[in-house]
């Protein structure tokens, strides 16, 4: 099949996919189960009555998809409502449903693109696949690290505005609201959600729970075991934090330091690791009969199989080799 046929093809496809997707949103945000829930609570409660059969929650629930056939299915996962909580502290507005949706895309693409660009046979494009399927799932883990370094280095901030407001005077949910106002997100946008969380209703010790899955630190379940523990025993919350904000600034001038000392080791490590696959893809495109050994050949394809997995087994020994926690 000639390859720009067949890039038609798969463009054609996404297409559809997307036309077809943007008119079930536009049909679910005008009709669906949710929109129905709402519009019958609104009657209900204008109307001076109660929402009969359901227990209606101050908190906001996630949804796992904008479909309930899907979502259905999902529940049936294990583990995913562990997802949504990755999704929810990486600060993506995805759902799960979306996210499976991507990476059964990008597996498709790259099997497609594997068999009928590339020719290769279906064992590797099984391979290529895999790899595609894993691009979501490692943009996900990208963001959320940099959110969680972003969380990090505005924490001591955080703690020693409330600090400062509770010597002012202020208590402690007002400081949690100050904080939410003054800082920028990600964190301020945690800390307003907590605020809002308590002027709705829940308890104190839920808000603060509930902050400590929403944000993966561990300085901020520090923070919070301290307040929560204050509470119950007493103490001068104000010091208790300023203590904690010098903690963090301390600790992070050391992280600094750790990684600026072991810059050179994190780059020979990046280079060991992509290396051979730039060199292979290389040689494909410039020479593509030195290569055709490794995909038709049957010692060859053990070869290459091998060398993948010795090339894998490195690259995480590698990465547990330069990772420094501090």
């Amino acid at each position: 099949m000639d390859t720009t046929l067949l890039a038609f093809a798969v463009l054609g496809f996404v297409a559809i996919v997307l036309l077809i997707e943007s008119v079930y949103l536009y049909w679910n945000s005008r009709h669906g189960p949710v929109v129905k829930r709402t519009d019958a609570r609104i009657r209900a409660m204008s109307a001076g009555g109660h929402v009969s059969g359901e227990q209606m929650s101050i908190l906001k629930q996630r949804l796992l998809s904008e479909s309930p056939t899907l979502t259905r299915m999902l529940l049936r996962m294990p583990r995913v409502h562990r997802l949504d909580l990755y999704l929810q502290q990486s600060g993506l507005t995805w759902s799960v449903g979306r996210f499976v949706g991507y990476t059964v895309a990008f597996g498709g693409a790259g099997l497609v693109f594997g068999v009928g660009a590339m020719h290769l046979p279906f064992a590797i494009s099984l391979v290529v696949a895999g790899a595609a399927a894993l691009l979501p799932l490692a943009y996900l883990r990208g963001k959320r690290a940099k959110r969680i370094v972003k969380l990090e280095r505005q924490l001591p901030d955080a703690a020693d505005l409330i600090a400062r407001a509770l010597r002012a005077g202020h208590s402690f949910p007002a400081a949690l609201g100050m904080v939410g106002d003054e800082l920028p997100n990600p964190l301020g946008g945690e800390f307003r959600i907590a605020f809002d969380e308590i002027n709705y209703g829940v308890s104190m010790n839920d808000a603060l729970m509930n902050l400590v899955s929403r944000v993966p630190v561990d300085d901020v379940r520090y923070f919070v075991i301290a307040v929560l523990i204050q509470r119950e025993a007493g103490g001068n919350l104000a010091e208790i934090l300023g203590n904690i904000a010098g903690i963090i600034r301390e600790r992070l001038k050391l992280l600094a330091k750790v990684r600026v000392l072991s810059a050179e080791g994190r780059l020979s490590a990046w280079i060991l690791g992509l290396l051979p696959f730039i060199v292979i893809a290389a040689l494909s495109v410039l020479n593509p009969g030195y290569c055709k050994v490794f995909w038709e050949d049957p010692t060859g394809q053990q070869i290459a199989g091998l060398g993948l997995g010795m090339m894998f087994f490195g690259i995480l020994w590698l990465r547990k080799t330069v990772r420094i926690r501090v």
